[in-house]
């Protein structure tokens, strides 16, 4: 859906931010943004420590060496699960369905009962006891299994005696939506598994009749290695900027990761010679998709010191996504960004980031950290990171497999780029 010419894929407003660089500086900035959205998507799939992700953190990890960082790993062990079946079936329908993490198996025979509707409540017409749970959780722009909206009906299924659940995911797209989950053990009591709303409407006209159904989760799983990664550049100055981003995801994250992935390494190249009065840490995690897994294990041993560091700014999701139409259910692409994004910031700066991000969509109504904060950002705040801020959002295709190329704006992650150097410089400026 985007079109592969430079004009078309930046947009005749691409270059408008940058216009106090020069033309041919700008120019440079953009197409360099544009490979880096690309060669990020080119990655393929995300999960933390698959083949996707490790290439990516090397990728990354190479490009901070190439411009004067240190590079420091941290390895750490992640959860995997390789699904050889993963289907639900009732009477003569069967459909694919997503295992939600950490897996329990149902091993090869399954595990089959009653198919009974849970409500988004936790409500049932009848006993759950032995039987499969189809959990129809409320529509939303879901992210993560820990949210009560989506956990709560799940263990109200199985506290009222089901064998397994089987969770829709409810959404903007019709899609399957793939849950964040606690990486180190399993959420619930027996097998979960998650089915798109565009292939759950026959198994709910069989949970009206209680229709015998058998849920199937089998594959090999554990965990394997996967690391995150700082660049570093201590001049000794005492005075640390930190920058941080997460790479993986679920799927291919094209526009959940991409522009803020991009945004990270376009900071990383200007940072050593526009900052040359502080330290600069620009670290990237891994692990996002379970509960911030990555994030934690950083906080542990490559983040510099809270008490030493100035500034610390995370680059979450949907930095820059593209906006849809909808139309009855059809969608097609707008040349405009999705307006689901957030920049939470410590209260005495929201006057510097509503005067540095005015006109850029989401961003241009800053919130202050004592009243929202999610992802990642949390971590860091919990660590005691003062001033400190963070972007994150959900767009339409967050957590969706066809968050692909299409779903890339590349004008909104140019903008996007250049308010976070504009926040990043004036922050390190001031008194502190």
């Amino acid at each position: 859906m985007i079109d592969g010419s430079r004009r078309s894929f930046l947009g005749a407003g691409a270059l408008l931010p940058l216009a106090s660089m020069g033309v041919q500086a700008a120019s440079s900035a953009s197409s360099t943004i544009e490979a880096d959205l690309l060669r990020y998507v080119g990655f393929g799939n995300k999960r933390a420590g698959g083949p996707g992700d490790m290439a990516c953190g090397a990728w990354l990890a190479d490009e901070l060496r190439n411009v004067g960082y240190a590079v420091e790993r941290q390895d750490f062990a992640a959860p995997w699960f390789d699904a050889a079946v993963a289907e639900l079936v009732c009477e003569d329908r069967t459909a694919p369905v997503y295992p939600q993490p950490v897996v329990i198996p149902t091993g090869p025979g399954g595990v089959s009962g009653p198919l009974v509707r849970v409500d988004p409540h936790g409500r049932a017409i009848t006993s759950l006891q032995g039987t499969i749970a189809l959990v129809d959780l409320p529509h939303a722009r879901w992210s993560s299994m820990l949210a009560k909206a989506a956990r709560g009906p799940i263990e109200a299924a199985f506290a009222g005696g089901a064998k397994a659940a089987v969770a829709i995911t409810n959404g903007p797209t019709g899609k399957l939506i793939a849950l964040n989950a606690d990486g180190r053990k399993p959420m619930f009591a027996g097998p979960v598994a998650l089915i798109a709303p565009e292939d759950a409407d026959p198994f709910l006209a069989a949970a009206m009749q209680g229709s015998e159904a058998r849920l199937t989760i089998d594959g090999r799983g554990g965990t394997r290695p996967a690391f995150n990664f700082v660049g570093r550049i201590d001049r000794g100055k005492g005075r640390w900027l930190a920058i941080s981003t997460p790479r993986s995801g679920w799927f291919g994250c094209a526009a959940e990761r991409g522009p803020g992935v991009a945004a990270w390494l376009n900071l990383a190249r200007w940072a050593p010679k526009a900052l040359p009065d502080h330290d600069l840490a620009l670290i990237c995690n891994t692990g996002h998709e379970y509960e911030y897994l990555g994030a934690a294990e950083a906080m542990k041993q490559i983040a510099p010191p809270p008490a030493a560091t100035r500034f610390w700014l995370h680059i979450g999701a949907n930095v820059a996504a593209r906006d849809w139409h909808d139309l009855g259910g059809h969608l097609t692409p707008l040349p405009s960004v999705d307006s689901q994004r957030f920049l939470s910031i410590s209260p005495a700066l929201l006057p510097l980031a509503r005067a540095v991000f005015a006109g850029q969509i989401g961003y241009e109504a800053p919130v202050s950290s004592e009243i929202l904060s999610a992802g990642e950002l949390d971590e860091v705040i919990k660590a005691g990171y003062a001033p400190a801020a963070g972007v994150f959002g959900i767009h339409r295709f967050h957590h969706v497999a066809d968050d692909d190329e299409r779903c890339l704006d590349a004008p909104a992650t140019i903008a996007a780029a250049q308010g976070f150097r504009r926040l990043v410089e004036a922050v390190a400026g001031t008194p502190g």
